[in-house]
Protein backbone atom coordinates (compact mmCIF):
# COMPACT_ATOMS: atom_id res chain seq x y z
CA UNK A 1 0.00 0.00 0.00
CA UNK A 2 1.66 3.61 -0.64
CA UNK A 3 1.54 6.11 2.07
CA UNK A 4 -1.33 8.23 0.81
CA UNK A 5 -3.38 4.80 1.42
CA UNK A 6 -1.93 4.23 5.14
CA UNK A 7 -2.71 7.82 6.02
CA UNK A 8 -6.01 7.71 5.38
CA UNK A 9 -6.55 4.41 6.94
CA UNK A 10 -4.82 6.09 10.05
CA UNK A 11 -7.38 8.77 9.87
CA UNK A 12 -10.30 6.38 9.22
CA UNK A 13 -9.63 4.34 12.56
CA UNK A 14 -8.95 7.26 14.25
CA UNK A 15 -12.54 8.87 13.85
CA UNK A 16 -13.68 5.60 14.67
CA UNK A 17 -12.17 5.25 18.13
CA UNK A 18 -13.33 9.02 18.64
CA UNK A 19 -16.96 8.36 17.35
CA UNK A 20 -16.86 5.15 19.68
CA UNK A 21 -15.42 6.71 22.60
CA UNK A 22 -17.66 10.00 22.55
CA UNK A 23 -20.92 7.37 22.41
CA UNK A 24 -19.78 5.38 25.59
CA UNK A 25 -18.52 8.48 27.84
CA UNK A 26 -21.20 10.02 29.97
CA UNK A 27 -22.19 13.47 31.12
CA UNK A 28 -21.30 15.44 33.94
CA UNK A 29 -24.51 17.25 35.82
CA UNK A 30 -23.35 19.64 38.59
CA UNK A 31 -26.13 19.01 40.99
CA UNK A 32 -28.16 22.05 41.71
CA UNK A 33 -26.31 24.06 39.08
CA UNK A 34 -24.67 27.54 40.64
CA UNK A 35 -26.31 27.36 43.94
CA UNK A 36 -24.42 23.75 44.51
CA UNK A 37 -25.46 20.89 47.06
CA UNK A 38 -26.98 23.58 49.95
CA UNK A 39 -29.89 23.31 52.35
CA UNK A 40 -32.84 25.74 51.04
CA UNK A 41 -31.55 25.66 47.45
CA UNK A 42 -33.30 28.05 45.16
CA UNK A 43 -34.76 25.07 43.27
CA UNK A 44 -35.91 22.32 44.52
CA UNK A 45 -33.26 19.22 43.77
CA UNK A 46 -35.54 16.90 42.61
CA UNK A 47 -37.24 19.67 40.32
CA UNK A 48 -34.03 20.34 39.02
CA UNK A 49 -33.67 16.33 38.47
CA UNK A 50 -36.60 16.06 36.83
CA UNK A 51 -35.46 18.79 34.11
CA UNK A 52 -32.40 16.61 33.12
CA UNK A 53 -32.74 12.84 31.30
CA UNK A 54 -29.60 10.85 33.36
CA UNK A 55 -28.19 8.14 31.61
CA UNK A 56 -25.68 5.01 32.38
CA UNK A 57 -22.10 6.60 32.44
CA UNK A 58 -23.39 10.00 33.69
CA UNK A 59 -21.85 11.43 36.42
CA UNK A 60 -23.29 13.88 39.25
CA UNK A 61 -20.92 16.26 40.45
CA UNK A 62 -21.60 18.03 44.35
CA UNK A 63 -20.19 20.84 44.92
CA UNK A 64 -20.84 22.14 48.70
CA UNK A 65 -18.97 23.34 51.54
CA UNK A 66 -16.53 21.11 54.14
CA UNK A 67 -17.86 22.32 57.18
CA UNK A 68 -19.76 19.54 58.22
CA UNK A 69 -21.71 18.95 55.39
CA UNK A 70 -21.04 15.29 52.84
CA UNK A 71 -22.87 13.22 50.54
CA UNK A 72 -24.49 9.95 51.24
CA UNK A 73 -26.30 7.49 48.73
CA UNK A 74 -28.62 5.50 50.68
CA UNK A 75 -31.81 2.91 50.36
CA UNK A 76 -35.00 4.96 49.69
CA UNK A 77 -36.43 4.01 53.33
CA UNK A 78 -33.28 5.99 54.75
CA UNK A 79 -34.29 8.92 52.31
CA UNK A 80 -37.38 9.30 53.10
CA UNK A 81 -36.75 9.41 57.04
CA UNK A 82 -33.55 11.26 56.45
CA UNK A 83 -31.71 8.50 58.05
CA UNK A 84 -27.86 8.86 58.02
CA UNK A 85 -26.57 5.34 59.21
CA UNK A 86 -25.21 2.49 57.08
CA UNK A 87 -25.21 4.53 53.77
CA UNK A 88 -24.25 2.59 50.70
CA UNK A 89 -21.56 5.13 49.88
CA UNK A 90 -20.25 7.84 51.84
CA UNK A 91 -19.08 10.97 50.00
CA UNK A 92 -17.01 14.02 52.00
CA UNK A 93 -14.47 16.51 51.12
CA UNK A 94 -16.34 19.58 49.68
CA UNK A 95 -16.29 18.21 45.90
CA UNK A 96 -17.02 14.66 44.83
CA UNK A 97 -18.35 13.20 41.63
CA UNK A 98 -20.46 10.15 41.70
CA UNK A 99 -21.00 7.77 38.63
CA UNK A 100 -24.39 6.50 37.74
CA UNK A 101 -23.44 3.02 36.53
CA UNK A 102 -26.71 1.18 36.30
CA UNK A 103 -30.43 1.98 35.27
CA UNK A 104 -32.43 2.76 38.08
CA UNK A 105 -33.19 5.17 41.06
CA UNK A 106 -30.71 6.82 43.21
CA UNK A 107 -31.29 8.44 46.60
CA UNK A 108 -28.97 11.12 48.07
CA UNK A 109 -29.09 12.52 51.49
CA UNK A 110 -26.85 15.06 53.38
CA UNK A 111 -24.62 13.76 56.23
CA UNK A 112 -26.21 16.11 58.41
CA UNK A 113 -29.76 15.17 59.14
CA UNK A 114 -30.93 18.33 60.28
CA UNK A 115 -29.75 19.29 56.60
CA UNK A 116 -31.28 16.66 54.81
CA UNK A 117 -34.99 17.60 56.50
CA UNK A 118 -34.89 21.02 55.65
CA UNK A 119 -34.12 19.94 51.49
CA UNK A 120 -30.73 18.95 51.37
CA UNK A 121 -31.95 15.63 49.89
CA UNK A 122 -32.02 14.44 45.99
CA UNK A 123 -33.56 11.71 44.17
CA UNK A 124 -31.99 10.70 40.75
CA UNK A 125 -33.32 8.45 38.12
CA UNK A 126 -31.17 6.94 34.93
CA UNK A 127 -33.21 5.62 31.74
CA UNK A 128 -33.03 2.03 30.98
CA UNK A 129 -31.13 1.41 27.55
CA UNK A 130 -33.12 -0.85 25.45
CA UNK A 131 -32.12 -1.93 22.16
CA UNK A 132 -29.72 1.36 21.87
CA UNK A 133 -32.17 3.89 22.35
CA UNK A 134 -34.51 4.59 25.80
CA UNK A 135 -37.82 3.73 24.60
CA UNK A 136 -40.48 1.72 26.28
CA UNK A 137 -40.99 -1.96 25.48
CA UNK A 138 -43.79 -2.41 22.51
CA UNK A 139 -47.01 -3.72 24.13
CA UNK A 140 -48.02 -6.98 23.18
CA UNK A 141 -51.13 -8.01 21.30
CA UNK A 142 -53.87 -9.58 23.21
CA UNK A 143 -55.09 -13.23 21.44
CA UNK A 144 -58.19 -13.62 19.81
CA UNK A 145 -60.80 -14.93 22.07
CA UNK A 146 -61.17 -18.54 21.56
CA UNK A 147 -64.40 -20.52 20.10
CA UNK A 148 -66.77 -22.00 22.36
CA UNK A 149 -66.79 -25.48 19.93
CA UNK A 150 -63.30 -27.78 19.20
CA UNK A 151 -61.85 -26.55 16.18
CA UNK A 152 -62.26 -30.48 15.50
CA UNK A 153 -65.66 -30.78 14.53
CA UNK A 154 -68.28 -27.72 13.43
CA UNK A 155 -71.16 -26.80 15.75
CA UNK A 156 -74.42 -28.88 16.51
CA UNK A 157 -77.17 -28.37 13.96
CA UNK A 158 -80.68 -28.85 15.63
CA UNK A 159 -82.85 -31.21 13.99
CA UNK A 160 -85.54 -28.84 12.16
CA UNK A 161 -89.05 -29.57 13.80
CA UNK A 162 -91.40 -31.49 12.52
CA UNK A 163 -94.37 -30.11 10.35
CA UNK A 164 -98.06 -32.22 9.24
CA UNK A 165 -98.29 -32.40 6.12
CA UNK A 166 -102.02 -31.45 4.79
CA UNK A 167 -104.50 -34.07 4.14
CA UNK A 168 -106.84 -34.28 1.20
CA UNK A 169 -109.55 -34.99 1.68
CA UNK A 170 -110.55 -38.59 -0.54
CA UNK A 171 -112.76 -38.02 -4.23
CA UNK A 172 -115.82 -38.51 -4.59
CA UNK A 173 -117.25 -42.39 -5.42
CA UNK A 174 -117.32 -43.04 -9.29
CA UNK A 175 -120.44 -44.68 -8.98
CA UNK A 176 -122.45 -41.41 -7.73
CA UNK A 177 -121.70 -38.52 -9.94
CA UNK A 178 -125.03 -36.72 -8.84
CA UNK A 179 -124.36 -36.74 -5.65
CA UNK A 180 -123.11 -33.28 -5.40
CA UNK A 181 -124.37 -30.29 -7.60
CA UNK A 182 -122.61 -27.51 -9.29
CA UNK A 183 -123.12 -24.51 -7.23
CA UNK A 184 -125.50 -21.86 -8.40
CA UNK A 185 -124.46 -18.57 -9.16
CA UNK A 186 -126.52 -15.40 -9.15
CA UNK A 187 -123.99 -13.13 -11.64
CA UNK A 188 -125.44 -11.95 -14.74
CA UNK A 189 -123.85 -13.11 -17.84
CA UNK A 190 -123.85 -10.71 -20.18
CA UNK A 191 -123.96 -11.07 -24.27
CA UNK A 192 -120.94 -11.43 -26.27
CA UNK A 193 -120.19 -7.58 -27.94
CA UNK A 194 -120.93 -7.23 -31.92
CA UNK A 195 -117.82 -8.12 -33.71
CA UNK A 196 -115.98 -4.65 -36.18
CA UNK A 197 -116.57 -8.04 -39.30
CA UNK A 198 -120.66 -7.77 -38.88
CA UNK A 199 -120.82 -4.44 -38.15
CA UNK A 200 -119.09 -3.28 -41.16
CA UNK A 201 -121.06 -6.17 -43.43
CA UNK A 202 -124.14 -4.00 -42.07
CA UNK A 203 -123.59 -0.66 -42.66
CA UNK A 204 -122.00 -2.06 -46.55
CA UNK A 205 -125.48 -3.44 -46.89
CA UNK A 206 -127.34 -0.30 -46.16
CA UNK A 207 -125.43 1.80 -48.37
CA UNK A 208 -125.88 -0.54 -51.19
CA UNK A 209 -129.59 -0.33 -50.80
CA UNK A 210 -129.66 3.09 -50.87
CA UNK A 211 -127.45 4.02 -53.58
CA UNK A 212 -130.13 0.74 -55.60
CA UNK A 213 -133.28 2.78 -54.27
CA UNK A 214 -131.74 6.70 -55.60
CA UNK A 215 -131.10 5.09 -59.11
CA UNK A 216 -134.69 3.59 -59.20
CA UNK A 217 -135.74 7.36 -58.42
CA UNK A 218 -133.97 8.53 -61.40
CA UNK A 219 -135.24 6.47 -64.21
CA UNK A 220 -139.17 6.70 -63.07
Amino acid sequence: MTGMALARLAVALLLHLLLAASCCAGRDFIVGGRGGWTTHPAEPFNHWAERNRFQVNDSLVFRYSDHGDSVLAVSQSHYDACNTTDPFVRLEGGHNVFGLARSGPYFFISGDAKRCQVGERLIVVVLAVRNGKDSPSPSTTPPPPKSSYPSSSPPPVPAPASQSLPTTPPPPAAGNPSSTPPPVTNATVAPPPHSPSSASALRGGVLAFLVIAGAIVLVA
